[in-house]
Formats: structure tokens, C-alpha cells, sequence
């Protein structure tokens, strides 16, 4: 359980990007400033955090050990996870976003095949590709069922180009993201803990994040204040906070896919966040009895998950004993 409730709490400060990203947008903020924003407020705090517990000096070394992987995946995990997410924010609504991008529960499972796991045999421990977790999968889709039940109404409101303008984009970073996690959780082999990645990450993604703000700053000028003050706490709630406890999950569950792709699945507890957040933050209305019934799914399949994966565990306990 403690994998599942560490998500279910980095999915409440994820949260805060949909809404805060809607909100910079409806004030007329660009994109790209709420996008590279975000990563050039986390450095300071992250270096912060990670210095005051004396684990600066590895993350430096493992870099400079490693440096192509570090910034091929920090790219792919950072840049293309949150560009296009806040770029989808200039054509669909956040509680739109939060909801396809719980695609990502699905994408993560996908992903599985690219990667190797350990598992006991007659042999003793071995080493095998991973198969997608078809059991879990089944759970996944009842969340993703029920995330697009509650935007059912909503969506039919929405011209069909910003569909697919909101949609595609969004689509990109389900991918994206468990992917660039994964890969870096091989590169450093468990050698650095979730703070250390995370640092690492946003210091190697850094020189293409200042990139698009030199971007930004010829072709959209300096950003207001607002959207400053909105960018710096998306920085420390999703940034900062909720990246430490997402990472700190899957890393409790490194090696095992199904469980991993459980943890990842409690993001879609991010859409019930959003619609509170939009509700209370931008004043949007309470949900419609449909929207009610796909967040009782919701929170159905995530049950489903935690009990899953306490099953398999008890069962790994009795086999162990």
C-alpha cells in the first residue's frame, strides 16, 4: 500500500498543474513560459533539498559518467511530457487534459516489453523482458472508462479541431513521461534516490528549457507577473513536490512491472483533484450525476489496484515462506 498511497499524493499535487496551467491561460499567458517557468523555478529548490542532505556530489559525478542518457532521457521524460501538456492547455480545458491524460495508465503498460525485470525461477533470480500486465491493464481500463463517462458531456461541447489539438499533444507525454522515468531508474541502477533523479533530470533538461525561454522571450516578450507567481507554485506543488513522490513510488517498485504499472495508475486520481481544484480555484460547476457515476469508476478500479497488488504481495509471502 505504501507505493499506491505515495501516488495517490503526488496525483494531488499534479493536480495543481491542470488547473494553474488553465488559469495562466485564460489570463492570456503563453505556453512556453508556463512550460520552461516551471523547470527554471524547480532547480533552485531542488539543488536546495538536495545539498541540505549531502547528495549533490553524486548526482554531478553520475552525469558527467553518463551524459548522453541523462539528457536523451530527461528530454524525453521532462521536455516532451510537460511542453506538450501545457501547449494542449491553449485549446482544451484543464479538467479535458487531466482527463486524457490518464491515457498514461494505459501507455505505461504498453511500455513494458521495452523493459527487463527480475523474477524468482527453479534457478533462483533471473533477469526476463517484461510482458505487458494484462491483469492490471483490465483494472486500468475501468479507471479510464470512468474518466471518460465524467468528460463525456463536456467533450461533446468542444469543436472537433481543439480536440485534436488538445488531445495529441497530451497523447505524446502519457508516453513520454513513464518512459523517461524507467529509463533513468536503469541508467542509475538505483544509485540515486528520488531527490538525486529528480535534480538530475531538471539539470540535464535545463539547457533546452532555457532554450524555449529565449524562445519565448523574442516571440511572446517577458512574462506578466501573474503568470510568474502561477508558474513558481506549479514548480513547488507538481514540480518539486509531487515528481519527488511519484519517483519515490516507482522506485519502491522497480523491477516489478505490474506493480509499477499499478502505481502509475493512481494518477488518475489526478482528474478528481482537477475538478475540485477548477470548482474551487476558477469557479467551474459541480459535476453532472454522469460525471458522478465515471468518478465512482474511478475510484472502483483504483481499489481494485491496491487490492491487487496486496494479493499478489501476500501471495510472494507465502511462496517466500
Amino acid at each position: 500500500m505504501g507505493p499506491i498511497l505515495l501516488g495517490i499524493l503526488a496525483a494531488f499535487f499534479f493536480a495543481f498543474t491542470f488547473v494553474l496551467n488553465q488559469s495562466m491561460e485564460l489570463s492570456g499567458g503563453s505556453w512556453i513560459w508556463s512550460a520552461s517557468l516551471r523547470y527554471i523555478f524547480m532547480v533552485p529548490f531542488l539543488l536546495a533539498i538536495v545539498a541540505a542532505r549531502r547528495n549533490l556530489k553524486p548526482v554531478i559525478q553520475n552525469i558527467k559518467q553518463n551524459p548522453y542518457p541523462w539528457f536523451l532521457w530527461s528530454f524525453v521524460g521532462f521536455v516532451l511530457f510537460y511542453a506538450p501538456l501545457t501547449y494542449a492547455a491553449a485549446f482544451s480545458p484543464g479538467w479535458l487534459i487531466a482527463g486524457t491524460w490518464q491515457i498514461t495508465i494505459i501507455s505505461g503498460a504498453l511500455l513494458s516489453p521495452l523493459f527487463y525485470e527480475t523474477k524468482m525461477s527453479n534457478e533462483g533470480l533471473v533477469t526476463v523482458r517484461a510482458k505487458i500486465p494484462f491483469r492490471g491493464l483490465g483494472m486500468s481500463v475501468i479507471i479510464l472508462a470512468g474518466i471518460l463517462l465524467m468528460q463525456l458531456e463536456h467533450a461533446r461541447h468542444i469543436p472537433i479541431e481543439m480536440v485534436f489539438l488538445g488531445v495529441i499533444p497530451v497523447f505524446i507525454a502519457s508516453f513520454a513521461y513513464p518512459l523517461g522515468n524507467r529509463k533513468m531508474m536503469e541508467v542509475t541502477n538505483g544509485n540515486l534516490d528520488a531527490y538525486q533523479r529528480v535534480l538530475g533530470m531538471t539539470l540535464a533538461s535545463l539547457p533546452f528549457w532555457l532554450l524555449l525561454a529565449l524562445f519565448g522571450l523574442f516571440t511572446e516578450g517577458v512574462p506578466t507577473m501573474n503568470q510568474s507567481f502561477q508558474s513558481f507554485l506549479v514548480a513547488i506543488t507538481s514540480g518539486v513536490i509531487a515528481t519527488v513522490l511519484f519517483f519515490k513510488a516507482t522506485d519502491l517498485v522497480r523491477g516489478n512491472m505490474q506493480k509499477l504499472a499499478a502505481v502509475e495508475a493512481t494518477q488518475a486520481a489526478e482528474v478528481l483533484f482537477a475538478l475540485a481544484g477548477e470548482f474551487f480555484i476558477l469557479s467551474l460547476p459541480l459535476p453532472t450525476p454522469i460525471s458522478w457515476i465515471g468518478i465512482s469508476l474511478v475510484m472502483l478500479g483504483m481499489a481494485l489496484h491496491s487490492y491487487s497488488t496486496i494479493r499478489r504481495k501476500e501471495g510472494q509471502m507465502k511462496i517466500s515462506a
